[in-house]
């Protein structure tokens, strides 16, 4: 195995390209601890403790923990991907995006370019929010979290945190065009997983101090190991559809002929439902930061929308599943794998070529999606679940051993392992296995 990771800096395309990432990861990491001006970072500190367990203190976590720190990157990457949601739904209903959709790298160049611009707009109004957040907080032991509220403060913040959004979405873009993996992806991941060691050190500290019990610990530690094996298995399984060429004579050579399969992932939508999900689980927070501390509306928001609470499991359940099949139709379209097929003479035995082929295809992948969907939507819901009936454990550390975290960081690593090994397989070096496929990956 060790020989398999050294290949990976033996080819010198891919050896830039993980340099690429790595430098722009670091130069994210680094600029996410410059300061929104005129914030106290100890009083925020002290405040964001009050939120482990609720959607602000999840939204911190995906935020790569800049949020708390009032960093110039406090929105993240959400605004993009919020953007990004609006403008594919767009696409599902609004004849003039569907257009955009077909008309190849023209058309995808005008969508990145609107998605811009709603990412410009989300990022407006969430830093609004931002501001009238910080400003409204009661004061602290460390003092107020603005010293100095007012105007000016406020249009400073915005301009702030629109700036360093706007950054962080083309970092991601850069990631995507000139290094490994998908860069908006690794951005969420590596803010996620930035959060890791504190959180573990915590619990470390809570049971040397007796507060937990250290057959908690291990039991978690199984129940991790148990969590991703299942996530791997359900990412990178894929159900088979046998396919025959008819023979063909050109000239004095015979073409086709030959028996070979669709392989049909049961997860074709991979990681994207969970970040689309969370991504709108995210706007009740958002509107409350616009509402007065007494007031009834935020107040109901803020508690339903709560990530411990039944109401936020079930509609953040719901949105992964549909969100599944939404972006599975995107990704997989069947009535373009059957003309395909027709076009260079291949059929599915016993099903007629054409429509009953994309039907019969579509069926199958309707059925194979349907469990991937319940089951991301379980495994997101499951945090939830350990807080209830484990004691000593709070939402933040409880979803690094399940739930969106640690979905979106299995598939996330995944998907960017894949292209490295495809990278690999294409210079003739083996992969991370001898046959050429990753551990783990089953077919079904």
């Amino acid at each position: 195995m060790i020989e398999k990771f050294l290949n990976i800096f033996r080819i010198p395309d891919l050896r830039k390209k993980l340099a690429f990432t790595g430098m722009i990861l670091l130069i994210y990491r680094l600029g996410g601890h410059v300061p929104v001006p005129g914030v106290n970072k100890a009083a925020l500190a002290e405040v964001m403790q009050g939120f482990n367990n609720s959607l602000l203190g999840l939204y911190d976590m995906f935020a790569g923990g800049f949020f708390s720190q009032a960093s110039i990157f406090a929105l993240g990457i959400m605004p993009y991907i919020s953007a990004s949601i609006i403008i594919q739904l767009l696409g599902a209903v609004v004849p003039y995006f569907q257009r955009l959709q077909k008309e190849g790298d023209e058309g995808r160049k005008k969508i990145i370019q609107l998605t811009r611009y709603g990412t410009v707009l989300i990022a407006f109004l969430q830093a609004i929010g931002v501001a009238v957040f910080l400003q409204g907080s009661p004061g602290t032991n460390a003092g107020p979290i603005v010293p100095d509220p007012g105007f000016f403060f406020t249009m400073t913040t915005i301009i702030t945190l629109i700036t360093g959004t706007i950054f962080v979405m083309w970092l991601g873009e850069q990631i995507s065009d000139y290094g490994i993996g998908n860069g908006i992806s690794l951005i969420i991941m590596v803010g996620i997983l930035s959060r890791a060691p504190h959180v573990f050190l915590n619990q470390i500290i809570q049971m040397n101090s007796g507060i937990v019990n250290p057959l908690t610990n291990i039991f978690l530690l199984g129940l991790l190991f148990m969590v991703i094996s299942f996530v791997v298995l359900i990412s990178t399984g894929s159900r088979k559809i046998p396919v025959q060429y008819a023979k063909r004579v050109v000239g004095r050579k015979v073409y086709g002929g030959q028996s070979t399969h669709i392989p049909l992932k049961i997860l074709t939508a991979g990681v994207m439902p969970i970040i689309f999900a969370q991504a709108l689980m995210f706007i009740p927070n958002t509107l409350t930061s616009f509402m007065s501390d007494t007031s009834a509306v935020g107040d109901f928001l803020t508690r339903i929308f709560a990530p411990t609470h039944p109401v936020y499991s079930i509609i953040l359940g719901g949105f992964i599943i549909i969100f599944t099949y939404f972006y599975t139709a995107i990704a997989f379209n069947p009535v373009d794998v059957a003309d395909n097929m027709k076009k260079q003479g291949g059929f599915i035995p016993g099903v007629r070529p054409g429509k009953s082929t994309s039907d019969y295809i579509d069926n199958i992948l309707t059925r194979v999606t349907l469990p991937a969907s319940i089951f991301l939507a379980l495994i997101a819901v499951f945090p939830s679940f350990l807080v209830a009936q484990v004691n000593g454990i709070d939402y933040t550390l409880a979803s690094f051993f399940g739930g969106t975290s640690l979905l979106i960081i299995v598939g996330v690593g995944l998907d960017t392992l894949q292209q490295v090994e495809s990278h690999l397989l294409m210079r003739n070096y083996d992969g991370f296995l001898k046959t050429g496929r990753i551990k783990g990956r089953r077919r079904f």
